[in-house]
């Protein structure tokens, strides 16, 4: 990049400021419109939640411009404006539990405000206290030792109602570790792919055209393969368990560029998946109530207890349309418990219906893009691969997610990013954003020219 095309290039904080003025404007006029929608007036405290907001949005602005202002400029408001909606409906769907007791539903939003503030006071912690994202790559061993602790740890506390086992209960208070190891693991990954990604891409044999990975090299994905069928027996949270491989197997290939590894890993995730969903009850029932979701309104579904939330996220998302029925004028609690967790897409695509669905996937699609920019233009590998396993670790969930309640694969109970109730969720992926943010930071200063500008 020459001097003349570095002066005449645009303000990357200036641009990421009027993002996020125009996040902000949308965040606060859907708050109003949603309470004016259900209750015929403004939300008492709309003055609160545009302060919250204005927070949520300036404070980690005002830190890139002292600690990283070469840093991507649509990260922040796209994870702002992600985070502002999932506020709006999460106040809207405490107004509908509130309204039906028999669900015993407590309210969410409060809370949400403020994992919302942790989550961005670790952001910005990340931003100020690491300077150079490479300083991660030094304890590589001792950061997968923790990650595997914490990933087995649930398997030792009570599961949920359906069975399943992510949280470590500490007191009155929950933690879902497999939020935090989807970050230790890429980090792992990246610093291990860097150091035998030659060794991982230039051996082994060719058969029927296809470059096939040596024996010895096949430890890794053998290894990871294991663990995360053990984390699906024995926690059985199919989310973290798809998320878990998938990251190591697309890392894999970024970093040798071999689809021998990708058909290995697709098949390993086959054979485990079969096993797995035919021999496990928990998976076994998510299996099967997504193979028929409408099975649950039959007399013989309903005698035999099948879970009809499946079914119910369908109709909601039929019901939605085009446009939907507009905020706060849906029917999300027949959703039941879920509504505010994994299921939140689906009061979505009920009250903003088709363009609103599609809106939001928009912003996960640009989020992911802008990360996996991050790594193609970072000219070291660690932070090449780190950058997309963060952003794959993203994609990944949002489609285990979106596309367990719309019927595309089995429902998997893990939060949608930044929409859904849950504070691990939260603040895991604000940290994703600082790390990402710190990313790119660092690939543009190294390429922009060092020195003064040539005198004329």
């Amino acid at each position: 990049m020459t001097f003349a095309a570095l002066a005449q290039a645009p303000d990357r904080r200036r641009t990421e400021a009027g993002l996020l003025a125009l996040a902000l404007v949308i965040a606060v006029l859907g708050y109003a419109c949603t309470g004016l929608s259900m209750t015929g007036r403004l939300p008492a405290n709309l003055a609160g939640f545009t302060a919250i907001m204005f927070s949520v949005a300036w404070l980690p602005h005002l830190v890139l411009r002292r600690f990283a202002d070469r840093a991507d400029p649509l990260i922040l408001p796209v994870t702002t404006l992600l985070t502002g909606l999932g506020l709006i409906l999460l106040s809207r769907l405490d107004i509908t539990y509130a309204a039906a007791p028999r669900l015993n539903m407590p309210q969410a939003a409060p809370g949400q405000l403020v994992w919302t503030g942790i989550g961005v006071a670790a952001c910005m912690a990340v931003l100020i206290l690491l300077r150079d994202h490479r300083w991660l790559q030094r304890y590589l061993y001792l950061t997968m030792a923790v990650a595997l602790v914490m990933l087995m740890a649930p398997a030792f506390f009570p599961g949920d109602t359906f069975g399943a086992k992510r949280w470590i209960y500490l007191g009155p208070l929950s933690l879902q570790p497999g939020e935090f190891v989807k970050i230790a693991i890429a980090v792992f990954f990246a610093g291990y792919l860097t150091v035998n990604r030659n060794a991982l891409a230039l051996t082994g044999r060719r058969v029927l055209g296809v470059q096939l990975p040596p024996g010895r090299q096949l430890g890794p994905i053998f290894t990871i393969w294991a663990v995360s069928l053990l984390v699906l027996v024995f926690e059985r949270d199919l989310g973290t368990s798809l998320i878990f491989f998938g990251v190591f197997v697309i890392m894999l290939y970024v970093a040798t560029e071999r689809t021998s590894w990708v058909l290995c890993g697709l098949l390993l995730a086959v054979v485990g998946a079969v096993a797995v969903g035919s021999l496990e009850p928990h998976v076994h029932g998510r299996v099967t109530a997504w193979l028929d979701p409408m099975a649950a309104f039959t007399p013989e579904g309903d005698r035999a207890g099948l879970s009809k939330q499946l079914g119910d996220a369908l109709f909601s998302f039929g019901s939605g349309g085009i446009t939907g029925t507009g905020l706060g004028q849906g029917r999300p609690e027949i959703v039941g418990f879920a509504g505010n967790s994994d299921f939140i897409l689906t009061t979505v695509g009920e009250e903003l219906g088709l363009a609103g669905v599609m809106a939001v996937v928009m912003l996960y699609a640009l989020l992911a893009q802008r990360g996996l920019r991050v790594g193609l233009t970072s000219r070291d590998p660690f932070g090449k691969l780190l950058a997309v396993g963060l952003s794959s670790a993203l994609v990944l969930q949002v489609f285990v997610v979106s596309g367990g309640v719309t019927g595309l694969i089995p429902l998997t109970g893990k939060a949608l990013p930044f929409l859904a109730k849950g504070g691990s969720s939260l603040v895991a992926n604000w940290v994703m954003v600082g790390l990402l943010l710190r990313i790119s930071d660092t690939a543009q200063r190294r390429r922009e020219p060092v020195g003064p500008p040539p005198r004329p």
